[in-house]
């Protein structure tokens, strides 16, 4: 099998289910912004030392779930393939709430705006809320002109919120200073 098809040299790209939309379409912005996301959290996934095991664990498991996200998104409501895609769900949310609890709670205390940097990995998460971020932007401009399932958007706002406090949590556990904004 080869891994081009040429389908899309006209600049249209098929969701699931077959339909042809432009590539520049709200929709496939949405899917590009978080197929980003889980790139850039794959980076910082392989920059994680040993012993964030269980940060690496949580990153696979978001790692997934924004597979399904962009399925989710590639898949509008009524089509023919609903059955075939998993959809985000509350329980999706709450996972990643419970995860920001979690190292909310071993971290630092908040002592100021902080500027991304520190551990490369920790950088690494950084970049990805940012990424993480505007994948939400996307997201929200699709909602304003297409019906999509507004789990999507609670759940990009919430993985940004994890990426923040995983990236602090981890600069503590590697004894690495998090630099501050310095007001001038």
């Amino acid at each position: 099998m080869k891994i081009y098809t040429r389908t899309g040299d006209a600049g249209e790209t098929g969701l699931f289910g077959g339909e042809r939309v432009p590539k520049d379409s709200p929709r496939i912005e949405a899917v590009g912004a978080v197929d980003e996301a889980n790139s850039q959290l794959g980076l910082a996934r392989s920059l994680l030392p040993a012993q964030a095991a269980e940060l690496a664990a949580d990153l696979e498991h978001i790692q997934n779930d924004l597979f399904d996200l962009g399925s989710d998104l590639a898949t509008p409501a009524g089509s023919a393939y609903e059955e075939r895609v998993r959809r985000i769900a509350a329980a999706d949310v709450q996972f990643l709430e419970e995860r920001t609890d979690h190292y909310t709670e071993l971290g630092p205390p908040f002592a100021g705006f902080v500027l991304p940097g520190g551990h490369p990995a920790a950088a690494a998460l950084q970049v990805a809320r940012a990424v993480v971020r505007r994948a939400e932007r996307r997201v929200v401009s699709l909602a304003r002109e297409e019906e999509i399932n507004l789990e999507l958007r609670r759940y990009l706002n919430r993985l940004s919120d994890l990426l923040f406090v995983a990236a602090r949590w981890l600069n503590q556990q590697l004894g690495v200073r998090e630099p501050l904004w310095k007001k001038r």
